[in-house]
């Protein structure tokens, strides 16, 4: 009995995402989001949480936004409780892509402050996506809490995310101006200068809020 040809591409194509050549699984990855096939889900989630390379993840979150988001959500959803954080990260990343706010209840503050920075930098780009209107000023507040963490490209991720929510950060900023520690104050006024000016940059911002820091003052004093 021969297979159909739909069957044996199938096939070929979740073999194609376990091959040992990077470029082998980006066309396949390719292959499996120009046709969308619901049986392809599991595998694509699967390769997320344990593919090496940047690019391939890509193919393979743009390959699960391909297909029906009332499928793909509901298993992104239990990837970001997996206790592997690159199959949190990804999964993160994805809903991000779907946009799809039902999704909004998942991105919890565990997740929003999650160890690994990767994770945590994941959740903030999605919760700024997802966040229901009126609930950004709690999104806010609780992103707020992240101020100061990890190098000047995790601290960057956080202010971008931050300032996508608009002005409304700005009381939360201002409280932050006020902490007790040098490097969350800094934070606080590069990400507030940034949102007054964003061509300034961030290199240019965080060096001179550690100036402002240093001098005892804050942006609002001048």
């Amino acid at each position: 009995m021969t297979m159909p040809k739909q069957d044996t591409d199938a096939i070929r194509a979740l073999q194609g995402l376990e091959d040992s050549r990077s470029s082998a699984r980006l066309r396949a990855a390719l292959a499996v989001g120009t046709t969308p096939d619901p049986r392809f889900i599991d595998k694509l989630i699967e390769r997320c949480a344990i593919e090496p390379e940047f690019y391939v993840r890509e193919m393979l979150t743009w390959a699960l936004t391909r297909h029906s988001a009332s499928m793909t959500v509901p298993e992104l959803l239990i990837e970001v409780r997996s206790e592997r954080a690159q199959a949190r990260s990804q999964a993160l990343h994805t809903l991000s892509k779907i946009g799809d706010r039902q999704a909004w209840p998942a991105i919890t503050r565990a997740l929003l402050s999650d160890a690994d920075d990767e994770v945590a930098r994941s959740a903030w780009r999605t919760a700024v996506v997802l966040v229901p209107e009126g609930e950004e000023p709690e999104l806010a507040a609780v992103l707020s809490t992240q101020l100061g963490r990890g190098e000047r490209e995790t601290q960057l991720s956080l202010s971008r995310a931050l300032i996508a929510l608009g002005e409304v950060i700005l009381p939360t900023l201002r409280a932050a101006m006020t902490d007790r520690y040098p490097h969350v104050r800094a934070h606080a006024i590069a990400t507030e200068r940034l949102l007054r000016d964003p061509d300034a940059g961030f290199e240019f911002a965080i060096e001179e809020a550690k100036r402002v820091v240093a001098l005892g003052r804050t942006s609002q004093e001048g």
